[in-house]
């Protein structure tokens, strides 16, 4: 079966090749390290005599979720090498930005039998954790050979990769088959799981993404200073309402612009501070905001945000908890169809920031679930209910006080998963190396 997976990959590479080559010139900063995903990767620390922990980040989200992880095995294995990998530019970005604990960072390997091999035979990996629900056959495969173990942390499953698992017998048996033990992040993810193998252990460890550390929220002056900062306070004034579009996609952008039109016919100063999930998409993003005759300033261009523009495009990178945590209300995006799956809602409820979301939020379900019962989130079903509920909360500062509260008490009682998901990984490393991994 691995063998036909290795046949097929080359000519699947080659025809998404000219995407993928297209998107990385388009988002840039893929010039750094770029040998690394043909297996060009540097040996690592030959200093250390403890075991050689590789750990699997896919971008931002998972970088930060991973973080005291590794600062965690760090305090409790000072010996251990400790590599992470990333897919994305921006990850490998953050990933030297803001993990110190690890030896080596590197980009994740293009999941080609010689490339992978390659990189398996330089880094000699005594344990491998991957998140969420990336799973490489190939990469998989290589732990398999070498008889090294293989932690899912953080996983999850949205619906229509639960749907695909299930209906792709042979892909099923082809990744699960190489685990070693799941970490879900939540009691459904778990189900789910224990649905697709019956072989693997599972347990519910938590959400990283809960744990990670948020900076402290801005309040009173400091706030009013930050604002100012960016263009977004006049001097001397009273703060406008901020309202966010967070990690937005097509047509959400629209919406946004036509309700913060009328916020501001209903005589409430305020702004709309958007940030698209990729922020290539800038000029779609203006062509939207032209549509609704509004004015923009544009911060990789121009800087702060004009006094007189009510729509300030933040179209930069690792900047969107900055913007959250001053926020006065959000809305989520990718949470409107045609789109599915949502972006995280964990960020505004640790900020205890109002949100709004759609019904596509498949990656977040158990998550958005627990949000709701607790009375810290509105959900809508479209576009136009969407406007009525971001106007609604605009318009009673009592109502947004209340989310508020109750999102930030969602999250408190969410945390704890590091602690979890550590054990489960020293748990591993005892059993790999009986007793000798200090």
């Amino acid at each position: 079966m691995i063998w036909f997976y290795r046949l097929l990959f080359p000519l699947l590479f080659l025809v998404g090749l000219p995407y993928y080559l297209g998107r990385m010139l388009r988002r840039g900063g893929y010039g750094e390290r770029f040998g690394d995903r043909f297996g060009f990767v540097p040996k690592p620390d030959p200093y250390r005599s403890g075991p050689t922990l590789w750990l699997q980040a896919v971008s931002v989200g998972e970088v930060l979720a991973i973080e005291p992880v590794i600062r965690a095995l760090r305090r409790n294995q000072p010996t251990a090498r400790i590599i992470l990998t990333t897919t994305t530019s921006t990850g490998y970005q953050l990933a030297k930005e803001k993990v110190a604990e690890a030896d080596l960072i590197a980009y994740f390997p293009i999941d080609f039998w010689p490339i992978s091999h390659r990189v398996w035979n330089r880094f000699r990996p005594d344990l491998c954790v991957l998140m969420e629900g990336e799973l490489w056959p190939e990469h998989l495969q290589q732990a398999k050979d070498r008889k090294v173990p293989v932690l899912l942390v953080n996983a999850r499953l949205s619906d229509r990769s639960f749907r695909r698992y299930r209906k792709a017998g042979f892909l099923k048996k082809l990744v699960f088959g190489r685990l070693e033990r799941i970490a879900a992040a939540s009691d459904e993810d778990a189900a789910r799981f224990r649905q697709l193998t019956q072989s693997v252990p599972v347990e519910v460890a938590g959400n990283l993404k809960f744990d990670v550390d948020f900076p402290p929220k801005p309040d009173g002056e400091e706030r009013r200073e930050a604002l100012s900062a960016l263009g977004l306070c006049r001097d001397g004034e009273e703060p406008e309402l901020i309202l966010l579009g967070s990690s937005t996609w097509p047509g959400e952008e629209d919406m946004l612009c036509r309700v913060i039109k009328r916020i501001r016919d209903k005589g409430i100063p305020a702004r709309l501070v958007l940030v698209p999930r990729h922020a290539e998409r800038r000029q779609d993003v203006l062509e939207a905001i032209e549509l609704e005759e509004l004015t923009v300033t544009v911060r990789s261009s121009q800087g702060p945000c004009d006094p007189d523009c009510p729509i300030y495009l933040a179209d930069t990178t690792g900047e969107l908890r900055m913007f959250t945590a001053l926020a006065d209300l959000a809305f989520i995006g990718k949470s409107l169809p045609p789109h599915e799956g949502g972006q995280t809602p964990i960020e505004a409820g640790a900020y205890g920031i109002p949100m709004v979301y759609g019904p596509q939020m498949s990656n977040f379900k158990a998550a958005c679930r627990g949000l709701e019962e607790k009375g810290g989130a509105i959900r809508v079903e479209d576009e136009d209910e969407a406007e009525e509920e971001i106007l609604r909360l605009a318009l009673d500062p009592e109502l947004r006080s209340k989310l508020s509260s109750q999102s930030q008490a969602w999250h408190r009682e969410n945390c704890g998963s590091v602690e979890r998901t550590v054990q489960i990984l020293e748990e591993a490393i005892e059993d790999r190396l009986g007793g000798n991994s200090s």
